[in-house]
């Protein structure tokens, strides 16, 4: 149960390569300017002297972008110790029992599955369909709670209609709530897992579960 080790470099080398680029790119124009000025000076005529005021304004606008650079490399600085700081906030996390929204899980081979959802109202009849990504119906969980008010969990010993365990892999889970007059009841699904590690993509820190699927700490809504 491990964070990803690329974690730390990865942050660090995201905020670093803009200021870096900012300050050469200011250095260079800064070297252009004085020589240019150097030039100038040099070449001048003494009796008609040149008129200063447009190097001022520009040694000016030069100085203004150069307290622009750095006041940006002082926020990079900072988001990077705030995403190292998150990452520390999501470690604490390995070990426990999270849940999030979401209709897909991961099956483990030879795995069982906790499935989650909530309803809008009160229904009179609810049913989970487990379902292969292509659409086939494997599997449909009867008599499952009705109340609304609470997230409710269903655990799934991932076998199919026949009673056949089924590979490991990427299953859905699809609700039928029925209220009293037949009508749908709108429900919020939820996928829960044990947190094995912390893993970034793109900046976004993930966690994943012990049955492999990756879930976005931010969608967290309950952690055990």
């Amino acid at each position: 149960m491990t964070i990803d080790p690329t974690t730390g470099a990865a942050l660090s080398a995201s905020t670093t390569p803009r200021a870096d680029t900012a300050r050469a790119t200011l250095g260079a124009d800064y070297e252009s300017f004085l020589k240019l000025l150097t030039a100038q000076v040099s070449n001048q005529d003494p009796l008609e002297p040149m008129d200063s005021t447009t190097f001022v304004s520009q040694l000016a606008q030069l100085s203004q972008v150069e307290q622009s650079i750095q006041t940006n490399a002082g926020l990079e600085r900072i988001g990077a110790q705030l995403a190292a700081f998150g990452a520390v906030s999501e470690a604490g996390m390995i070990g426990r029992t999270v849940r999030a929204p979401g209709d897909t899980f991961t099956l483990a081979d030879g795995g069982t599955v906790q499935l989650g959802f909530e309803l809008s109202k009160d229904a009179e009849a609810v049913t989970a369909t487990v379902v292969h990504p292509d659409g086939t119906a494997l599997r449909q969980l009867e008599n499952l709670p009705a109340t609304s008010g609470t997230r409710h969990t269903v655990t799934w010993d991932g076998k199919d209609f026949q009673g056949l365990p089924l590979p490991a892999g990427e299953y859905r889970i699809r609700l039928n709530a029925r209220d009293a007059a037949g009508d749908a009841v709108s429900y919020t699904s939820f996928t829960q897992g044990k947190v094995d590690s912390v893993v970034f993509k793109d900046g976004t820190p993930m966690l994943r579960l012990t049955s492999g699927e990756e879930v976005p700490s931010s969608l967290v809504v309950e952690i055990r």
